[in-house]
């Protein structure tokens, strides 16, 4: 399904089971920005099982410019218990560098805004790097906040196999 947008040339689809290999590169990609790429492992596979399996855990829309892929958004719904309320949870937002400035990302994310808004979602949240000073000027001049009493936990590897445990 194409999304037309206001950008000339500059098209939203939504992805399918055909595109996990464009997706890992793109999270490959990102990864490498990120300076994370050694944390990396996904695979085809795993993509196709969690984003298009019996249950897609999340989504993704592709970025054509002119045709030819050059970013992405892959999201997910989460919860409010305050609003008591569905959100979006941006897990990456990418654009290719050489393809950058052009407003490509800030389109992406205004889409998600925009399916926010017509699902009734009270919120948009994502993380971003505190060193990423590029993608945090992008972000406030949007009107994103920061969440600056709030602090992301995670349990994985052996520490989420271990307490995992204790049930």
């Amino acid at each position: 399904m194409i999304i037309d947008t206001s950008l000339p040339d500059f098209v939203l689809r939504k992805a399918t089971v055909e595109d996990c290999p464009l997706i890992l590169s793109f999270i490959r990609e990102l990864a490498e920005y990120e300076k994370l790429l050694h944390e990396v492992v996904a695979s085809v596979e795993t993509l196709e099982e969690t984003l298009f399996g019996e249950v897609a855990y999340a989504q993704s829309v592709i970025g054509e410019y002119q045709g030819t892929a050059v970013g992405y958004a892959l999201f997910f719904h989460n919860f409010s218990t305050f609003t008591g309320r569905p959100g979006i949870y941006l897990e990456d937002l990418y654009v290719q560098p050489h393809m950058r400035g052009k407003g490509f990302g800030k389109c992406l994310l205004a889409y998600l805004a925009r399916l926010a808004v017509d699902k009734g979602c009270t919120r948009v949240e994502w993380s971003v790097l505190d060193w990423n000073e590029p993608s945090i000027q992008f972000y406030r001049s949007i009107g994103a906040a920061p969440m600056d009493e709030w602090t992301v936990q995670r349990l994985d590897g052996e520490a989420l196999a271990s307490f995992a445990k204790e049930f």
